[in-house]
C-alpha cells in the first residue's frame, strides 16, 4: 500500500513540476508580448495580463506543493538543529500538524472561493470563469496535504533521486572528455 501511495505521489509531483514549469515559460512569453503590443504597436492586447496572473497562480501553488515534497522550500532550522533528537522529532510533528491545518484551510476556503466565483467572468476573457482562475489555490492545498500525509506515513522523500536529480548529476562521474586516442 505504501509503495502504491509513493508511486502516486511521484506521478503527482512530476505533474506539479511540469505544470509549474510550463506555466512560468508561457508566462515569460506572454508578458513581453503584452509589452510589445502596447509600446511598439501602440495597441495593447487585453488578454496577456489576466492569463499571466492565472499562470502565476498555477506556478505558485503547484510549484509550492512540489517544493514541499522535495524539501526545497525556505526553512529556518537554527533552533531545531540544536535541539536533542526527541525534541527535533516533536518539532517536525508539530510542523506537519500545522501544515495539515493550513493545507486544509487553503483547500476548504479555496474551493469555496472558486465555486462561488464560477458564475463570474473576467472582462478581458469573457469565456473564462473567475472560479477557474482560483482553482490552483485549492488544488495546491490538496496536493500539499497529500504530500504531508506521505511524509507522516512513509517518511520524507526529499532524499530520493526523483527530487534531487541536479545533485545526482553533480556527483555522478563526469562525462569522459576526449583524449588524444579518441573518446573513452
Amino acid at each position: 500500500m505504501k509503495k502504491a501511495y509513493v508511486a502516486a505521489m511521484d506521478a503527482l509531483y512530476l505533474t506539479c513540476i511540469w505544470l509549474a514549469g510550463i506555466a512560468i515559460v508561457v508566462m515569460s512569453l506572454i508578458i513581453p508580448w503584452g509589452v510589445f503590443t502596447r509600446y511598439v504597436l501602440g495597441t495593447g492586447s487585453q488578454w496577456p495580463e489576466p492569463v499571466a496572473i492565472l499562470l502565476m497562480m498555477v506556478f505558485t501553488f503547484l510549484g509550492a506543493a512540489a517544493a514541499y515534497r522535495a524539501n526545497g522550500h525556505i526553512a529556518v532550522t537554527m533552533l531545531t538543529d540544536v535541539l536533542p533528537g526527541p525534541l527535533q522529532r516533536l518539532s517536525a510533528l508539530l510542523v506537519d500538524l500545522l501544515m495539515i491545518v493550513v493545507c486544509s484551510f487553503v483547500l476548504a476556503y479555496g474551493a469555496r472561493l472558486s465555486l462561488q466565483t464560477m458564475g463570474q467572468t473576467i472582462a478581458e476573457l469573457v469565456w473564462l470563469p473567475v472560479g477557474v482562475t482560483y482553482a490552483p489555490l485549492p488544488l495546491g492545498g490538496l496536493f500539499t496535504l497529500l504530500f504531508v500525509i506521505e511524509r507522516r506515513w512513509v517518511g520524507p522523500q526529499h532524499h530520493r533521486r526523483l527530487m534531487r536529480y541536479e545533485e545526482n548529476l553533480a556527483t555522478e562521474p563526469a562525462a569522459q572528455a576526449p583524449t588524444a586516442q579518441g573518446v573513452r
